[in-house]
């Protein structure tokens, strides 16, 4: 074998080798961020999902009287969507998700976007006045209200 021959092939060889370690240089870059961006939007779901618990929790309250029990408090709530006539008429435009082609569901409302989707945790206080709830994401340390302090009333640990 000549030497322009050898140079020839070396220079091949070491063209592929360049190409594939630049490929995995840049997915070993790129893919990490993908997930950080995809969690980010996982959690801003989340949050939003929360917050019209939260705002159904607040037109129940208004409706009702007093916050549904901790015992099948989010069942209760659910229920209550689905026969309000007025949550009937304006769930759409009250609790459809945003940027997103799902249409709203009353029963999904109550489950966390996020995989496995599990169902928000949702406790009262009715010992205190006026009466104050805990709805806190399984999967996260993301909460909304509290039960101690009436200050935090519908009030998100993000916000």
């Amino acid at each position: 074998m000549d030497i322009e021959k050898r140079n020839r092939l070396l220079s091949i060889a070491l063209g592929i080798i360049i190409v594939v370690l630049g490929y995995y240089l840049y997915h070993s870059i790129v893919d990490p961020y993908q997930e950080v961006v995809e969690r980010e939007q996982m959690t801003k779901k989340v949050r939003y999902r929360m917050g019209s618990v939260r705002d159904a929790l607040v037109q129940y309250e208004r409706k009702i009287g007093n916050f549904p029990p901790t015992e099948g408090g989010l069942d209760t709530l659910v229920k209550f969507l689905k026969t309000d006539s007025m949550m009937v008429a304006r769930g759409d435009s009250l609790f459809a998700p945003k940027n997103s082609n799902a249409s709203y569901n009353p029963d999904s409302l109550i489950y966390s976007p996020r995989p496995p989707h599990p169902k928000f945790e949702y406790t009262l206080n009715d010992t205190l006045r006026p009466q104050i709830y805990l709805l806190k994401d399984p999967a996260t340390e993301d909460k909304i209200g509290s039960l101690e302090n009436t200050t935090n009333l519908n009030a998100a640990s993000w916000e």
